[in-house]
């Protein structure tokens, strides 16, 4: 595809002054690739919150949603074809977000929205549990992709998840047709997996664990996915050339001793990754009972 073909992608997500999360990373992936993008801060840091305390700037739910509306009414709307939500800083933002894309989506039915609900990690939640509700309840039933990890998955439909085959169980039965859920269950040890499941497929994408990753990997996986799904890659490609980027920069900023990923001297890791990633096909609990 030409990058001329891909169309812009509109991200909504965090922003921080220093570092590569949210915003920072998305839209540097997604511009490497070829991709316009349109970026929507939900809040401002000065750096993202595990490096300490920092100012946080929350833009107020009826400015947020004013700059909906200039968007919508924009003469430029129809050149999305992508929207990709990350960290949501208040519960009205997630009404907003799904007011756009409903709108958007009316418009274009092919528009691919990705959820990637960021609400928490094997800490618990560290946003109120009023905005992982709105996350839930609005934003991931009109989804077409949901990236979220293990933890938020597990939290957001009320259950442990032990095993691969109950996070496949759970992603059914939240309801985005397609979801990649990270941090999943490796076959090898040492190693970390990234679950896919969509339609009748299955897929479990594993690399070697990084000890102590730099923060971001998850705002790099969901805009590359996208990115590769626009691209019209198969699932299995798109799945296993995400894997390897993300593995590939973690792995290089680590090696620098970098606290955050190193994404300006890793640029050729986002379109050409080398790295070695292992694809499994698993067995699908309910793909008999999905179509495509």
């Amino acid at each position: 595809m030409n990058e001329s073909e891909k169309g812009a992608i509109l991200v909504i997500s965090s922003h921080v002054v220093r570092g590569t999360v949210g915003n920072r990373a998305a839209v540097f992936a997604l511009e490497t690739l070829g991709h316009p993008v349109w970026a929507l801060p939900t809040v401002i840091l000065s750096w993202h919150p595990g490096h300490g305390r920092s100012t946080r700037v929350a833009m107020a739910p009826s400015e947020f949603d004013a700059i909906v509306d200039d968007l919508l009414a924009s003469p430029w709307r129809g050149e999305i074809r992508g929207v990709l939500s990350g960290y949501i800083g208040d519960p009205a933002q997630a009404t907003s977000v799904a007011r756009l894309v409903r709108t958007l989506k009316a418009e274009n039915p092919d528009l691919l929205y990705l959820c990637d609900p960021i609400c928490g990690d094997e800490g618990g939640l560290y946003v109120p549990a009023a905005t992982a509700e709105a996350i839930r309840d609005e934003l991931l039933p009109i989804a077409s992709i949901a990236t979220p990890n293990r933890f938020e998955l597990a939290w957001l439909v009320g259950a442990p998840l032990e095993s691969n085959a109950a996070i496949m169980d759970a992603a059914l039965s939240l309801g985005p047709s397609r979801m990649l859920v990270t941090s999943a269950y490796p076959m090898m040890s040492g190693s970390i997996g990234n679950l896919y499941l969509s339609g009748r497929t299955a897929l479990l994408a594993e690399h070697r664990q990084v000890p102590e990753p730099p923060h971001g990997t998850g705002d790099l996986m969901a805009a590359l996915f996208l990115s590769r799904i626009l691209e019209g890659h198969s699932e299995e490609r798109a799945l296993h050339l995400t894997t390897a980027s993300v593995f590939e920069i973690v792995a290089r900023s680590a090696k620098r001793g970098a606290d955050e990923l190193t994404l300006e001297q890793d640029a050729s890791s986002l379109s050409t990754p080398m790295a070695m990633v292992q694809m499994r096909r698993l067995v699908h609990p309910g793909g008999a009972k999905r179509g495509q």
